[in-house]
């Protein structure tokens, strides 16, 4: 099993000879959110789209490998789970937009999925952080203290996305037992 994301220029490619109408981090997010909960929809391409008409991806496609590292990392035990944003040496104002989109699709994900019931209290504040770095309008004046912090904030984000998958699993597994 492939451990990390394909590159983001190649989901952004496949993106674009799909015709979606979607940024490369928001797609992601709405992955990850999908797939918070255990296994969800065959076609999650489809799903995260919200158009039934969207094929699933292609098998060793970019699109095909960004599913599989993503549920593959959401399932391991060290917390490795890797955001796909543009590499460090695109601006940070580029890093930062991308890091918004994520947020939109996650949140988007949680929606889509009906993942906010199955949330705990600390869940539920991340979730509802991660909605406010969703509305952000981030400006950038600093490139050396904004780096810093786009760092803190993208930390941030990927652990708010496990402690939510976790809340999920638990929730999932308690439904399970009764």
């Amino acid at each position: 099993m492939p451990e990390t994301l394909p590159d983001y220029d190649a989901v952004a490619a496949q993106i674009a000879a799909l015709a979606l109408s979607v940024d490369p981090a928001e797609l992601h997010g709405s992955l990850c959110a999908l797939r918070c909960g255990g296994a969800g929809p065959a076609n999650w391409l489809a799903e995260a789209m919200g158009d039934e008409g969207v094929p699933p991806p292609p098998p060793a496609s970019a699109l095909a490998r960004l599913e599989a590292v993503t549920v593959a990392q959401l399932a391991g035990t060290d917390f490795g789970l890797q955001l796909l944003l543009p590499d460090g040496e695109r601006p940070v104002s580029e890093r930062g937009e991308a890091l918004v989109a994520w947020c939109r699709g996650f949140l988007g994900g949680v929606g889509l999925a009906g993942l906010e019931p199955l949330l705990g209290e600390e869940a539920r504040e991340a979730l509802g952080d991660v909605a406010k770095i969703a509305e952000s309008q981030v400006s950038y004046e600093d490139p050396e203290s904004d780096e810093e912090a786009l760092v803190e904030i993208e930390e941030f984000v990927r652990v708010a996305a496990l402690l939510i998958h976790g809340d999920c699993l638990a929730a999932r597994q308690r439904q399970r037992l009764h």
